[in-house]
């Protein structure tokens, strides 16, 4: 008895740190959050935009930070940059408007159009559920759907609640159909300077093929080391340096991981 009770104190104790950890970490990145924000207030862009992005690279990323982040970026000048940090907030919070308000000024201003953009139309769908939360609704739709028929093989005598049984197993099958196609969206990426190159090859000695327009977003097709494989608004394919082609679907630098 004394063993187990010891055991089940060693979990507590573990446990117990790791809440404080995180909640210390949590605190930690607060704190550098505002003083990245501070930074961005003196007009030290350069300094808010790295302390922005060490903290993303951390795994303290939010719609905020990378809002702000972009303020930093259109502030220095880098229109490319700020449009790929707006992005990248729409992917974490899909309903947020004023990143949506801020992603048509800066197109705008940057004489994109919304397909230049938006070159993966299953990108939005999957923004679209992750915005209303199908695949919870999905989720709950059929739990509904699985309680109602457990119901009808104890009391058989409820045609209602059969019919919606079947409804409500229907529904959620079409909710989850949204999700599942938008997952199949390829990965895109934001060309962040001007003038990036478009190479034939994923190498430092590869001839320019072309060039992609800054803020321009791509499909990217494949990665070998720092090179990223993608598909210009023309139907172009060639290689490009992951550096100035960033990837949508996660943090700088936690690409791969």
């Amino acid at each position: 008895m004394g063993v187990r009770r010891a055991r089940w104190a060693l979990v507590a104790i573990v446990l117990a740190g790791a809440l404080a950890g995180s909640i210390v970490h949590a605190a930690t990145a607060e704190d550098r959050f505002r003083a990245a924000n501070a930074l961005a207030r003196q007009a030290d862009y350069p300094k808010a935009i790295a302390a922005y992005e060490a903290l993303a690279q951390s795994g303290f990323e939010s719609a905020a930070l990378y809002w702000n982040w972009a303020q930093a970026a259109a502030a220095r000048g880098a229109t490319g940059e700020a449009l790929w940090a707006l992005l990248r907030a729409r992917e974490l919070d899909p309903g947020d408007r004023a990143v949506r308000r801020d992603i048509e000024r800066l197109r705008e201003g940057a004489n994109l159009d919304r397909a230049e953009i938006a070159p993966e139309p299953l990108a939005a769908l999957a923004r679209w559920a992750r915005r209303f939360r199908l695949d919870l609704i999905a989720v709950m739709l059929m739990a509904a759907s699985l309680a109602a028929h457990a119901w009808l093989r104890w009391r058989r005598w409820a045609p209602r609640l059969a019919s919606l049984a079947w409804i409500t197993l229907v529904l959620g099958l079409l909710v989850a159909v949204v999700p599942m196609v938008g997952s199949l969206a390829r990965p895109t990426g934001t060309a962040v300077r001007r003038g990036t190159s478009l190479l034939d090859a994923a190498s430092p000695t590869a001839e320019e093929v072309g060039t992609l327009r800054e803020g321009e977003v791509v499909p990217i097709l494949e990665t070998s080391g720092r090179y990223v494989r993608i598909e210009d608004s023309s139907g172009a394919r060639g290689w490009a340096l992951a550096a100035d082609v960033r990837s949508l679907a996660a943090a700088p630098g936690r690409e791969t991981r």
